[in-house]
């Protein structure tokens, strides 16, 4: 009798510590797979600034922004040697002209009498398809993913 209890104390013992060795397992499968989502999550995000940089450090994208700004494209550069010689000369920089607009085309006769008839028909119509110039072109943003093995 002493023997079989024996045996019986070992195996529930052994089972009480394979069920509690199971738990442990499925809880660290669990903290992995919640950890392996927000990797998931924080590279996606990572890949979402690295594209928003990408779009306001290109050339077009500063060149809006510096214009936006009141800056200017510089002149010639001066340059001083080791020895404090002055290499070229300082000026002060200005304002490029602005960018000549296209020529519009003339207006034919069959849309300049139906102008006279209906001037204000016209003017809303007009109205809407002139874009404001200042407004800034948006941003490129299919820029490629910089993270390897994406």
């Amino acid at each position: 009798m002493p023997f079989v209890l024996l045996v019986v104390a070992l195996l529930g013992g052994g089972l009480i510590s394979l069920l509690l060795l199971n738990s442990a397992l499925n809880e660290g499968s669990f903290q992995l797979t919640k950890l392996k989502r927000e990797t998931t999550a924080l590279t996606d995000e990572e890949q979402a600034l690295q594209r928003d940089v990408d779009g306001y450090s290109a050339p077009d994208a500063l060149q809006r922004r510096a214009h936006e700004l009141g800056l200017v494209p510089g002149g010639s550069p001066v340059f001083i040697g080791p020895d404090g010689k002055v290499a070229g000369s300082a000026a002060a920089a200005s304002e490029p002209p602005p960018p000549s607009a296209p020529p519009s085309p003339a207006p034919s006769a069959a849309s300049s009498a139906a102008a006279s008839t209906a001037p204000s028909a016209a003017a809303g119509a007009q109205a809407p398809a002139q874009a404001p110039p200042s407004a800034p072109a948006p941003a490129p943003s299919s820029a490629p993913s910089q993270t390897p093995g994406r």
